[in-house]
């Protein structure tokens, strides 16, 4: 571990599964839940395996996400729960406002979308969204696992750009959490155990293991970086992050201070 305080450096929602992060000052987790409203929307593949109501998750190929569609990346979108309007910028310049609780609202949604996949004529994406589900990388696995938060350590990424001679985004890695004050790598022995962030107490789960969604460039939609390979040529695994489960909830907040377990505290 590193001599400065382990914390939060960074606090990251993402409404809409592929899409652009809104960042965060404060959030309320509760025991067994992830963020609240994180990716429980997404744009399905039609013809796919989603249908409207499903109770189970699925794969994230039946999606349109940053492993098949890097453009996304470049689309600032942003939703506002109060409202339930997702707005789309370009370069700073809004290109859609759709009022996602209306018919013509979630219409003028799909036929955007259409026009940025460049879908054949006729041809729109399916809305995903149903309640008490969440269209997160993990939901294929199980119910429980559909509700961990995911983590990043920043210290990892650093470590990585170096090694590869380039600069990587932390936003790659689509993290609820960015962490700072470890040692690289050292989130690895958070997995199996429990820690606090602030008030709140989780347990790691499992490492997250990268996919080819990581190799866009946020902001951009170019695919620049060959980041799952490069990881396993670096350092044998493909893995960046962690995830974790909430254990007892309260209010984190951006900064609040990492408690590590005691056998991974008395390492620093």
């Amino acid at each position: 571990m590193t001599s400065s305080t382990p914390r939060v450096a960074g606090l990251f929602l993402y409404p809409v599964k592929g899409l652009t992060p809104q960042p965060l000052a404060e959030v309320a987790l509760s025991a067994g839940r992830a963020f609240p409203h994180d990716r429980t929307i997404a744009l399905a593949r039609p013809g796919g395996r989603y249908a409207p109501g499903l109770a189970h998750g699925i794969s994230k190929q039946e999606f349109f996400v940053l492993v098949a569609e890097a453009r996304l990346a470049a689309l600032e979108t942003s939703h506002d729960v109060a409202t339930d309007v997702l707005t789309v910028r370009v370069r700073g310049h809004e290109v859609l406002s759709a009022d996602l609780s209306t018919p013509a609202g979630r219409a003028d949604l799909l036929a955007f979308y259409a026009r940025v996949l460049d879908l054949p004529p006729g041809v729109e994406p399916v809305l995903a969204r149903d309640p008490g589900r969440r269209f997160t990388d993990t939901a294929h696995a199980s119910d429980r696992a559909m509700e961990f938060v995911s983590l990043l350590n920043l210290a990892s990424v650093r470590d990585f750009a170096g090694r590869v001679g380039a600069p990587v985004d932390p936003l790659r890695f689509r993290a609820n959490v960015h962490l700072e004050g470890l040692e690289p790598f050292a989130e690895t022995e958070l997995v199996g155990r429990e820690f606090t962030l602030g008030g709140v107490r989780l347990r790691g789960t499992s490492p997250t293991v990268r996919c080819a969604a990581t190799e866009v460039q946020p902001g951009t939609g170019r695919r620049d970086l060959p980041v799952p390979q490069l990881l396993a040529r670096t350092y044998g695994h493909e893995v960046m992050g962690f995830y974790a489960e909430v254990v007892e909830g309260g209010l984190l907040a951006d900064g609040a201070p990492l408690g590590l377990p005691r056998a991974v505290a008395g390492a620093r």
